[in-house]
């Protein structure tokens, strides 16, 4: 790989890590605007929705940046967009769910579906050739 196509990739990654930030950043707004007007109830899945982007996203990409590992590929990083986000969109639709005060047994396909796509990124980041 050449000198620019390492600096494009930094700086791909870059960009990751600030994007993942802000959407961290607007689902703990989020969650803190929903708990206010939720008169007293609180749902820990709404509380700690933020983590998801914040783990998932900004730290790993971080740590990718930081220790100048060999940078995802195209499809490795869509699994792990799509398993961040169905499953920060699972967190808020059950701890919506929780809050309203009903349930629904639907909900656990989000973390399923979500973890799948998270465990495939990361095999397939592993098995990637560079």
């Amino acid at each position: 790989m050449s000198a620019s196509g390492i600096e494009r990739s930094g700086k791909e990654i870059e960009k990751l890590v600030f994007t993942y930030l802000i959407v961290t950043l607007v689902c703990a707004g989020f969650g803190a605007v929903y708990e206010f007007f939720s008169h007293g109830v609180y749902s820990y899945y709404i509380l700690y929705a933020f983590m998801i982007p914040f783990l998932g996203g900004t730290v790993y990409f971080y740590c990718i940046l930081y220790f100048r590992s060999k940078i995802p590929g195209c499809i490795a990083r869509r699994f792990q967009h799509f398993g961040i986000l169905t499953l920060t969109v699972g967190c808020m639709v059950c701890g919506i769910l929780e809050i309203y005060g009903t349930t629904n047994r639907l909900v656990i396909f989000y973390f399923i579906v979500g973890g799948m796509f998270l465990v495939i990124g990361n095999f397939m980041y592993l098995l990637q050739k560079n």
